[in-house]
């Protein structure tokens, strides 16, 4: 349920719950405003509309009364040596709406929770999960080792860091990496973002060379 009311000169459409700045009213913090200026009153398609105000009331609680940021106003008349400056700081109320046409906050809760609870969202997989399924994608996709490390930094381009990170892959012989698929490549590509080093230094021919 909504309601638009007039208040200051101005209109504002609110709902239960909703707070809001407006200008100054004579209440303390903690009273209770009524607004009986209600232009219309709107509960899901329908809408009744005042002519041009309702017999409906709208509750507020007042939150606070303060004061706006500063405004610098300047005048200044040109060759006529007329300069002057001044700040202005608006008084607001902020007030929280309680109430709309007889219906309270607690009454607006209650219907909703009555209401049946949406599924709850998929939860989405932590992150080290994810770059655990993709380790061991990218791992299936190479040639599994059946004997001893080679030493890779013999490859042109493959320096100890490198190495470290093929280990981590499972890639430890000149003979997975002279054994590599096209999608073994690719993997390994979007793994460690070579983005296409493999092929442009040409990993694969130096491996069957040294195999």
């Amino acid at each position: 349920m909504y309601a638009v009311i007039q208040s200051g000169g101005k209109q504002y459409r609110v709902a239960i719950g909703d707070k809001l700045r407006l200008e100054a009213l004579p209440h303390d913090e903690g009273a209770t405003v009524e607004f009986d200026k209600v232009l219309a009153v709107g509960d899901g398609a329908g809408i009744e509309v005042g002519t041009p105000h309702l017999s409906t009331t709208v509750t507020g609680k007042v939150l606070a009364n303060g004061k706006g940021k500063k405004i610098r106003v300047t005048k200044f008349k040109r060759r006529k040596n007329y300069e002057r400056n001044h700040g202005h700081r608006q008084l607001f109320t902020e007030v929280e709406i309680t109430g709309i046409g007889g219906v309270s906050a607690s009454a607006s809760s209650s219907s909703s929770s009555a209401q049946s609870a949406p599924a709850p969202a998929a939860q989405p997989e932590p992150e080290g999960k994810l770059e655990a399924a993709a380790t061991a994608a990218a791992a299936a996709a190479v040639p599994v080792s059946s004997g001893e490390s080679d030493d890779l930094t013999r490859i042109n381009g493959i320096g100890p860091v490198l190495k470290d990170k093929l280990n981590a892959l499972g890639i430890t012989t000149f003979a997975q990496i002279a054994d590599l698929t096209p999608d073994g490549v690719a993997e390994i590509d979007e793994q460690l973002n070579f983005k296409g080093r493999i092929e442009r230094e040409e990993w694969i021919e130096q491996a069957k060379k040294l195999v």
